[in-house]
Formats: structure tokens, C-alpha cells, sequence
């Protein structure tokens, strides 16, 4: 079977990562990359056998002869790189978020339908160990009726870290923490749970200059009936504290955490003992040019080569993606901003 062809658009720090995962996986080749920052253009391609790059987006997708097109680009750019590479027939792999309104998502998703090209959302979270595991027990239905959910996301971002950028910290194109930092943990919440049916929040900014929230928190209603809590902020002193989810149910409670939702904190379910066998705590992902934090990016593009291929493989079309967007954009029609 022919290896699947992906080209690259953005080599920023989540950029590089798509790079090193399709360089290193057997049944993937790497076509082409684009940046508009030549300096890191030209070092990524030097780094992977001199691999075609562009400056310009339009001319990758005019010139290469790809299956799909990675969009690893800041979030407000998502939608309008997305459309123009489903006009050339690509199929398109597009980072969280999948775009920075519903209604932009909608537009993406129609397309992609009207073209018959797929259009994947990058959900890595969804393959951590802990993670997998707990979908296991809900979908058994070994917690019985779940009450209640609590999400921690307790980050540091310094001030450079949004200085430094021309678009994190900006409304109209970051969109704010919930579409940035907290966007995992908000889809895993919906994947769970369902759809967001009611929200009340508060925003605050904090401890830095920009235009987004950097505290916040929500009350949250699913339809399945789970009451959810959301608590982030990017405040935390001096380093990442915590990501965490917290399950009450009717038979077990459980904890997962650790820095990225990739530990076990607490188990305690009925006729279910944790298996302590397993290796829950993911580790950092070797790519030989590129060492990353525990991503999973490798299942990523692993599983959506078999559902391109065999139509199989765990894998978020544009379809699902929305959902975490809906509740995102929900969560802040509903907000009170306290922000001085």
C-alpha cells in the first residue's frame, strides 16, 4: 500500500511536531513544509533531507502533490487556510481549535462535505492511557449514573510568552484560554458527557497585559444530566501546576492529572481495582529529530492513515470537532468579565 503524503503549514513549536511525527512514521512521506518565517523554513527543511518549503501557502497547495494538508497555524487562520486547501482537493488535518466560532467550523465542515474530502480535527488527548481507560469504564457503565465532573487547568504562561507573539493574547486571534489551553480538556468533557446544554461563567484577567482571560471559571450543565465545573487560569506562580479531571459517580469516583492529563491520581471503583501492571503515566515522545512532551501525535496521524486507507482507526472529523467549539462559545456568551 502506498504511504500517505503530508504537507506541513506552520513550523512553530506544534509545527515541528506534525514534521517529526510524519518523518518518522513508516506509512507517512513528508512532501513539503510552509512558514512564512524563512530563517525556520529553510532550517526545518535542511533538517529533513532538504524537503520542498514555501513561503507562500497557496503555492504549496498549487505545486505538491499531497493527500493531506497539516494546518498547524495560529487559531484565527485555521478556517481560511482549512477552506483553501479543501478548494485544491486536499484533505486537511487542522490543530485545535478547529476554528474560532461555530459558525467558521460550519463553513469548514460543509466544504470539506461538498468537496468528498476528509477533514480531521488533532484531538491527541483522547490516546493517553488514563484517558482511555476511563472511556472504557464509562462506556461499560461500571460508574453508574455520573453526577458530577470537575476540571482543573491550574497553567503558568509568563508575560513573554504572550509578548512574544503577535497573536496569543488577542481576542480576535487567540479567542482566549478556553480555545488555547483548555480546549483538550473541554472536548474530552463533551466526548464523555455530551453536548453543553447550560453554562454560567466568570473571566478575569489577572496577572498579565493582553486582551483574554487569564482566570476563569464555569458552571456547566451536559445533557446526559452531569454537572460540570471548569476551573483554568494561566496565573499559577512560577510553573504548570495541574491538569485534572475529577468523575463522581454513582459506583467509583476517579482522578486523572498529572501536568497533562497523564496520570492516575485517584481510583476507586466498584469491582474494579486498578491494575497496577500498567504503565498509566505517559512518557515524553522520542521522534529521533525531536523530543516532545507526552503528545500522542503519533496515534494521531497513525489513525487517521487507517481511516484514510481502511476506513478504520479512532479518529475526529470536523463533525465531532464542533462540539468542543459549541461549548466553548457557550461558555462565553454566558460569561460575566470581572476584567479590570
Amino acid at each position: 500500500m502506498d504511504k500517505v503524503k503530508f504537507a506541513i503549514v506552520g513550523c512553530g513549536s506544534i509545527g515541528r511536531r506534525h514534521i517529526a511525527v510524519v518523518d518518522a512514521e513508516p506509512n507517512a512521506t513528508l512532501t513539503a513544509i510552509s512558514d512564512i518565517n524563512q530563517n525556520v523554513l529553510v532550517e526545518q527543511s535542511e533538517l529533513y533531507n532538504n524537503v520542498p518549503h514555501y513561503e507562500n501557502y497557496e503555492d504549496l497547495l498549487k505545486t505538491v502533490d499531497c493527500d493531506f494538508v497539516n494546518i498547524c497555524t495560529p487559531h484565527y487562520l485555521h478556517k481560511e487556510m482549512t477552506l483553501k486547501a479543501i478548494s485544491y482537493g486536499k484533505n486537511v488535518l487542522v490543530e485545535k481549535p478547529m476554528a474560532l466560532s461555530v459558525q467558521d467550523c460550519e463553513e469548514m465542515n460543509n466544504a470539506a462535505h461538498k468537496a468528498g474530502v476528509k477533514l480531521y480535527v488533532v484531538k491527541q488527548n483522547r490516546y493517553n492511557t488514563p484517558v482511555r481507560l476511563l472511556k472504557q469504564v464509562l462506556d461499560t457503565g461500571r460508574l453508574g449514573q455520573v453526577y458530577m465532573v470537575k476540571c482543573d487547568v491550574l497553567w503558568n504562561r509568563y508575560q513573554g510568552y504572550y509578548d512574544e507573539s503577535p497573536w496569543r493574547g488577542k481576542k480576535s486571534l487567540e479567542g482566549g484560554a478556553l480555545f488555547t489551553q483548555v480546549s483538550h480538556f473541554i472536548d474530552l468533557l463533551v466526548w464523555w458527557f455530551g453536548d453543553v446544554v447550560d453554562a454560567t461563567a466568570h473571566l478575569d484577567t489577572q496577572s498579565h497585559q493582553i486582551e483574554i482571560e487569564d482566570c476563569g471559571n464555569a458552571s456547566i450543565v451536559f445533557d446526559s444530566g452531569t454537572l460540570g465545573n471548569i476551573t483554568w487560569t494561566t496565573s499559577v506562580y512560577s510553573k504548570n501546576y495541574e491538569g485534572s479531571i475529577t468523575i463522581i459517580g454513582e459506583k467509583g469516583t476517579i482522578k486523572i492529572g498529572g501536568k497533562y492529563l497523564n496520570k492516575i491520581e485517584y481510583w476507586d471503583v466498584e469491582a474494579w481495582p486498578l491494575d497496577t501492571s500498567i504503565e498509566y503515566t505517559d512518557k515524553p515522545n522520542l521522534y529521533g529529530k525531536y523530543q516532545g512532551t507526552s503528545s500522542n501525535h503519533p496515534f494521531v496521524i497513525e489513525h487517521i492513515i487507517q481511516n484514510f486507507q481502511q476506513n478504520s482507526g479512532e479518529v475526529v472529523e470536523g463533525t465531532e470537532g464542533i462540539r468542543s467549539i459549541k461549548a466553548i462559545e457557550m461558555i462565553y456568551s454566558r460569561a460575566k468579565s470581572i476584567m479590570k
